[in-house]
């Protein structure tokens, strides 16, 4: 059945019409069936369990080797940086594979790396605070209409991220219009709903009042629909966009601002008429979602920094690649502009690919046409040694970092930003993190406000769109003292209000609605 109202604001019918079409040409291009689903086993299995003793679902009708995003190496030997502390006590799993008092489901989709780095911050938090996160993510299941689905609207956002990085004209004019004004409308919601009935089956075997933690619409939506009762929706923008309103399911945002757009649908009636807001009892500002490990590690990393600087010790550079590969020519630029200073031992740039060959391959060829050299770490084990170094003593050169596995790539950077001065990265996801950021060009516009969030908070600058900005601010970052101290400074008192600790409070505010609202200890 085609979503006729969105929180009481009727639907036109055309648009119903719309989102039913759209639903049955992917029912039909990937044969989707209703009754075929997974049976779900949890696993304790690879780096997630190693580290936040997180459980992977996957289909125990399949062969027992690790999915993509939780095999690994498990090394539990840098835990003051890593933040391993140890595997999760799973004796109390039920009979059926969950535990049903302190079970926790984690829903993503591998698509680009900030849905998995949200749903990594909550697993974080959660096993800190004694639960068991269950990761499920709707691409592990290759073969079904719904993995299908995903991979071909992925694969149509990865090509228009990264061609909005190489043409200014398609930037402004399209993938702006995409990412923003397209994506705003709150009947896109509705769109998305229908959509996501391809979805639902996956979650047959799910306990259906166990909290669940919508990382990414899609999956939010298919809980809905698969009758669970205690949805969580992870919304990561600071901007408000209708994409991420999921009825039947409470929201948390990370800012006022945010909290404020989807209160009021602001700007979201394009093609509907709106009356009604969403219900106060629907929506929560919780903070940022940041990790339990970068949170309690916050005082000591700042220190760190501020000790670096103030001895004159090479600055560390971080440069982060997005999940659709979009930034190469940026990256390749910023190295060339530091070729100098990484020459006399003042800088050094620690540059995460994730698991991007294709853009690696490209960035080496530049890197090597401008006569630089580096050092190329693609072991998990190396990583995390190199991270604990790097606590303990100075970093020299260019170090590249590419991983073939999905957790490895998304999680190495926040390894490396707690031994990093800056971390330059788009303004996505990242932007919520406490480190002090250099913001490089958006990839879609809707990503402007994160970092409009980041440079109010203080901690991190303004976006930097043009190359002779970012060389100026770069130039600051790399040589004075007062905006790396500036921005230390903004962290270390946000922290103490509270500010980076939306992981925690999300996954309290899950179980306090479990419980009927209850407070919890």
């Amino acid at each position: 059945m085609p979503i006729q109202s969105i929180y009481g604001n009727p639907v036109p019918v055309s648009l119903q019409k719309s989102a039913e079409r759209r639903f049955r040409h992917y029912a039909r291009k990937f044969r989707f069936d209703p009754n075929e689903s997974p049976s779900l086993v949890p696993s304790p299995e690879g780096v997630g369990y190693g580290d936040f003793g997180i459980l992977t679902l996957r289909d125990g009708t399949e062969s027992s080797s690790a999915p993509a995003f939780l095999s690994g190496e498990t090394d539990s030997g840098v835990a003051s940086i890593a933040g391993t502390s140890g595997i999760a006590d799973v004796a109390a799993v039920s009979s059926a594979g969950f535990d049903l008092e302190n079970g926790v489901v984690l829903g993503t989709i591998r698509m680009g790396f900030g849905h998995c780095r949200m749903a990594i911050a909550l697993a974080s938090a959660a096993h800190s605070l004694g639960y068991v996160p269950y990761w499920f993510d709707l691409m592990s299941f290759s073969g079904t209409a719904a993995s299908k689905t995903i991979r071909h609207l992925e694969d149509l956002y990865n090509l228009g991220s990264r061609i909005s990085q190489r043409s200014r004209f398609f930037n402004r004019y399209v993938w702006d219009y995409v990412t923003n004004s397209a994506a705003q409308k709150l009947s896109l919601s509705a769109e998305d709903a229908s959509l996501s009935r391809i979805f639902a089956p996956l979650y047959r075997d799910l306990p259906r009042d166990m909290p669940f933690f919508s990382t990414h619409p899609w999956t939010g939506h298919a809980a809905v629909h698969a009758g669970m009762t205690d949805v969580v929706t992870i919304v990561p923008d600071n901007y408000p966009i209708g994409f991420h309103v999921v009825e039947g399911s409470r929201h948390v945002v990370q800012s006022p601002s945010a909290y404020m757009g989807y209160r009021t649908f602001h700007s979201m009636g394009v093609g509907m008429p709106i009356s009604q807001s969403m219900p106060a009892e629907d929506i929560r500002m919780v903070g940022h979602y940041v990790d339990h490990e970068i949170v309690a590690g916050i005082e000591a990393d700042c220190d760190a920094r501020l000790k670096r600087i103030r001895d004159g010790r090479p600055r560390r550079f971080l440069l982060t690649m997005g999940g659709a590969g979009a930034q190469v020519l940026r990256f390749a630029d910023i190295a060339r502009t530091c070729k100098s200073a990484i020459a006399d031992g003042k800088l050094s740039l620690l540059i995460n690919m994730g698991d991007h060959k294709g853009r690696w391959a490209d960035l080496e060829k530049m890197l090597r046409a401008d006569g630089m050299s580096w050092t190329l770490h693609t072991e998990w084990g190396e990583t995390r040694s190199f991270v604990a170094e790097a606590a303990a003593s100075d970093v020299r050169g260019v170090h590249v970092f590419l991983h073939d596995d999905f957790y490895c790539a998304v999680y190495a950077t926040n390894l490396l930003m707690r031994v990093a001065d800056v971390m330059v990265t788009k303004p996505s996801e990242l932007s919520y993190y406490p480190v002090p950021k250099l913001f490089i060009q958006r990839v879609g516009r809707h990503e402007a406000w994160g970092a409009i969030r980041g440079a109010e908070i203080g901690d991190g600058t303004i976006e930097t769109a043009s190359e002779s900005g970012l060389r100026r601010t770069l130039g600051l970052l790399a040589t004075d003292r007062d905006l790396p101290e500036l921005y230390c400074a903004q962290i270390l008192r946000n922290a103490r209000d509270g500010l980076y600790d939306g992981a925690y409070n999300a996954v309290r505010l899950a179980f306090s609605w479990k419980s009927g609202g209850k407070p919890l200890t």
